[in-house]
């Protein structure tokens, strides 16, 4: 269905290419799981396969890709709009109409289908992807596990024999994503067709993949059974990481694979279990909230949440799409709506809310870094803004640009924002909200688009926040990364808090939010790969 002859991708001719000499074929009815670091080249190779390399990216294309017959090179994505369809990150900044039945028929009506053919398939995308009560709906109000599978059914209405989703489950909540991945399945088992899937998150994907394409970043993709090339690469998921400290051969895909050879891991692991962390001195409140309610237009956000963050603690917000959390973050940081309770801020200024402060002001109380780091970069260099840090929040010149290089060590100072890595617009966004110092710092979503050993360092980054002591709230739908993280959870739903303790409480007490050491090991309470390893560790020293 999909062939790579000998495909190089260049972008400039002194520039490493992403892909070299890349031979590869990706047979009908296949679910291919694309992976590699963050900047590896995979976007580059999801977009060779409707044509959008090189007719819209620019540069040059070496050797061939045939899709169906097609070579991309002599048909560009519109003669391949009919066999390829593509969805995107973000679902909603590619929808071009109001409502869900809309959005269904655009591509048909772009391929001059007859109206009889439209509806017909319309009602059959409504009842194959589960949304057909949703019809009505307008686009901007569905969740955003509603606006994934709306997008998929968009291009499946044209009768596509190639879908390509790039991180189709990224922001959505652990149950959201899961209904995504069931209809994506559904498609390749049920109707034959070829899903080609790039994902950071493996371990929501790799038990359903045929197939795996690794990128290593030097151009080259390595292909094969998705065990196989998990096994020799470093890149790899917490249910893999745990397989190659057991000895598994070969690795487990899936949680019930690796619970059924676990036996002699929690018979060597006994009745331990993690070690407690180290009681914490006095507790010190960085922020307190009280009564936090939010509005929009039909919707209560956040219903009168009460939340308290101590200095040098780690709190992770969790719950579904649409729970509150952004709300919830926007409101304490001042720049978003709230109708209704106060927030007190306690730093070197004394208590304050920094809703009633100017907004140079408010950064120094709490720093905010949403869902899309680069909202915060509006200039046309990295020092650019850097310099901009500086001046805004009256610190010594260097201060952002000395955060920068502790943060993402060497990025180029003339390089523009937006042609930056994920990773590198957060670590850029990240530096210029502590330049302004604030004792609370919250960040929403902020490991989309990173790889594992980026979410590492991450770790390693935010740990070194609380330690210098500040209060960090991170809002995200990872549980891997909340199990390695977080010192306290807390879970939202419908705009109020539901839960609130220990991760350790609050992870293992809920099958969706349990990392995948966890469902393994259960009933003990482990969480992460890194808790097992230190007991095997001590297992083995002598007494």
């Amino acid at each position: 269905m999909i062939t790579f002859d000998r495909v190089t991708v260049r972008y400039t001719e002194d520039g490493p290419p992403p892909l070299r000499d890349v031979t590869l074929t990706v047979e009908e009815g296949e679910l291919c799981l694309v992976a590699g670091r963050t900047g590896a080249g995979k976007s580059t190779l999801l977009r060779a396969i409707n044509g959008l390399v090189p007719h819209f990216t620019g540069g040059t294309l070496h050797g061939s890709v045939i899709v169906d017959g097609r070579d991309t090179c002599r048909h560009p994505p519109r003669d391949l709009a009919d066999v390829v369809g593509v969805v995107g990150q973000d679902p909603l900044s590619g929808f071009v109409t109001d409502t869900v039945e809309e959005e269904l028929a655009y591509g048909m009506e772009q391929l001059s289908l007859p109206p009889t053919v439209m509806r017909k398939r319309v009602e059959e995308t409504l009842d194959l992807l589960g949304i057909a009560e949703l019809r009505d709906r307008p686009l901007r109000t569905l969740s955003g596990g509603q606006q994934q599978r709306v997008a998929i059914g968009a291009v499946l209405t044209s009768h596509p024999r190639v879908l390509v989703l790039d991180e189709p489950t990224s922001a959505l909540d652990p149950t959201a994503a899961e209904d995504v991945l069931a209809a994506v399945t559904r498609l390749v088992h049920d109707l034959g067709v070829t899903v080609v899937l790039a994902e950071h998150r493996l371990e929501r994907v790799m038990q359903y993949a045929d197939r795996l394409l690794y990128l290593p970043g030097d151009g080259r993709v390595v292909n094969g059974p998705p065990a196989a090339v998990l096994a020799g690469v470093e890149l790899a998921p917490p249910l893999v990481e745990l397989g190659r400290l057991a000895g598994w051969d070969p690795l487990p895909l899936s949680v019930r694979d690796a619970r059924r050879r676990a036996a002699e891991l929690r018979g060597r692991l006994g009745e331990g279990t993690p070690p407690a962390p180290a009681p914490a001195p006095e507790p010190t409140t960085a922020l307190s909230a009280r009564k936090i309610v939010v509005r929009y237009p039909g919707t209560v956000a956040v219903a009168g949440v009460d939340l308290d963050l101590q200095v040098g603690q780690v709190v992770a917000l969790m719950g579904r799409n649409g729970s509150g959390k952004s709300s919830l973050l926007w409101a304490v940081q001042g720049s978003g709506p709230r109708q209704g309770g106060a927030v007190t801020v306690t730093g070197a200024a004394g208590a304050v809310d920094p809703k009633n402060l100017p907004a140079h002001q408010a950064r120094r109380q709490v720093g905010l870094v949403p869902q899309t780091p680069g909202d915060l970069l509006y200039l046309e260099t990295v020092d650019g803004e850097c310099h901009q840090a500086d001046q805004e929040t009256e610190a010594a010149a260097g201060t952002c640009r000395a955060l920068l290089d502790q943060l993402t060590p060497g990025l180029p100072g003339d390089r523009h924002p937006r042609d930056l890595s994920e990773g590198q617009r957060l670590g850029l966004a990240l530096a210029v909200q502590l330049t302004a110092a604030p004792p609370v710092v919250l960040l929403d979503e902020p490991t989309r688009g990173l790889d594992y050993l980026a979410k590492r360092q991450f770790v390693s980054l935010v740990r070194g926040l609380a330690a210098a002591g500040r209060g960090v709230v991170v809002a995200t739908h990872d549980v891997e990364l909340v199990a390695a993280l977080a010192d306290r959870v807390i879970v939202m739903a419908d705009g109020e808090i539901v839960a609130d303790g220990s991760t350790a409480e609050v992870m293992l007490a809920s099958p969706a939010f349990a990392p995948q050491v966890a469902k393994v090991l259960a009933p003990a309470a482990w969480l992460t790969v890194d808790q097992v390893a230190a007991a095997l560790v001590a297992e083995r020293e002598p007494a």
